[in-house]
């Protein structure tokens, strides 16, 4: 069976309430900001574009950043920047955690600002720092990178009116200002291809799924990866770490032979071993998604 018959159920569920809170609370500070940082996770470049993104950013800059660049191949990297250059735009890529590629994104935000402050300066005012938000799904690498823009300097989170407490500002430096923002998912999301790869890689916050059809999956999205773009995966990566070859076999059966063969038949912990090895970086730089050119 194809990933779309079997998956064709809400696989994914996920609760709005505070999704709708934390829009709300992005939104009224997007009118402040100058600069958007938008982060992506390396391995699922598309499924973590926020449908939103292009509203919230309007006529604004933004800067995307495509974090966890140690988790996919440089040859992958390759086509993925020549991809978004055919999309018109310019892709940053990153490994937060590392701080590889860090002072490129905190070059980029303070280049969007010049132009401001250009302006600023025309009206005979002040120039100020370029105020920059970092939004995208959770588990992405936000935080990672924020870290890492800030150094090792203590900040000081400005006490400015309409700041709640899950949205706070913090200077990187006398030309930029960062608003730190939580992760925010859309309170629905139609493709649910796309919201399985986000379950895969943890990139979807506070969700409930069933690790069984997700692993499954996983598995599917893998074979089929391995026919279609082999040179851009390592080779057999599961047959490689469980002795077991995955190409011959369907998701759900290989779940169950992985169960019989490593887990006593207990095929949950058998589907838990499979996704945490795959977000532990175990199976080797795997992505779910290539650019179609």
């Amino acid at each position: 069976m194809s990933i779309n018959q079997n998956y064709k159920l809400n696989v994914i569920q996920w609760y709005p309430g505070h999704i709708a809170k934390a829009e709300k609370n992005l939104k009224e500070q997007l009118k402040r900001v100058d600069v958007i940082l938008e982060v992506r996770d390396a391995r699922i470049p598309l499924a973590t574009h926020h449908p939103q993104t292009n509203e919230w950013v309007g006529s604004k800059s933004k800067v995307l950043v495509i974090n966890r660049l140690d988790m996919i191949s440089p040859q992958l990297r390759s086509r993925w920047v020549e991809w978004f250059k055919s999309q018109n735009e310019v892709a940053y890529f990153t490994n937060a955690q590392h701080g590889q590629g860090i002072q490129a994104i905190a070059k980029a935000a303070q280049a969007a600002g010049i132009e401001i402050n250009q302006r600023r300066k025309d009206r005979g005012m002040l120039p100020r720092p370029v105020r920059a938000v970092v939004i995208g799904f959770p588990n992405v690498g936000k935080s990672a990178l924020i870290n890492r823009l800030l150094g090792k300097r203590v900040v000081e989170s400005a006490a400015r009116p309409g700041v709640t407490r899950q949205l706070r500002w913090v200077r990187i430096s006398e030309q930029l200002e960062l608003l730190d923002a939580p992760g925010v998912i859309p309170s629905r999301l139609e493709n649910q291809k796309a919201a399985v790869k986000l379950a895969i890689c943890d990139d979807i916050g506070e969700a409930s799924y069933d690790n069984q059809l997700v692993a499954a999956a996983f598995v599917d999205i893998i074979n089929e990866l391995l026919e279609t773009h082999g040179n851009l995966l390592p080779s057999n990566p599961l047959l490689e770490r469980y002795k077991i070859d995955s190409i011959i076999h369907t998701g759900e059966t290989y779940l169950h032979l992985l169960a019989e063969h490593r887990y006593q038949g207990d095929i949950e912990r058998s589907a838990r071993a499979l996704i945490t090895d795959f977000r532990k970086g175990l199976l080797g730089s795997i992505p779910l998604e290539v650019p179609a050119f």
